[in-house]
């Protein structure tokens, strides 16, 4: 996701003039849109879509780097503890 200066800086007046505009960019895209209020960035327009699958992302990622420090930190299962810890055979 690349941002396209020309289409993803919007100011606050175009947003309140044509949010549908806006929300179909940011949709269609799949980029987010930067606000701006007298040439400073004020706020970002995401689609629900690409915002959880964004969210679910750096979950994903958290998680895989705390097993990495668990490994680092030797805090690992056999895979026969693992069976037994769960009940399996």
């Amino acid at each position: 996701m690349t941002t396209k200066f020309s289409q993803d800086i919007v100011p606050v007046t175009t947003m309140k003039a044509n949010p549908a505009k806006i929300i179909q960019q940011v949709t269609e895209a799949h980029r987010p849109v930067l606000l701006t209020s007298r040439g400073k960035g004020v706020a970002v327009v995401q689609s629900i879509g690409d915002y959880e699958n964004q969210t679910e992302e750096i979950a994903f990622m958290r998680a895989v780097v705390e097993g990495l420090q668990d490994v680092e930190k030797g805090k690992t299962l056999s895979v026969a503890e693992t069976r037994a810890r769960f009940g399996l055979k």
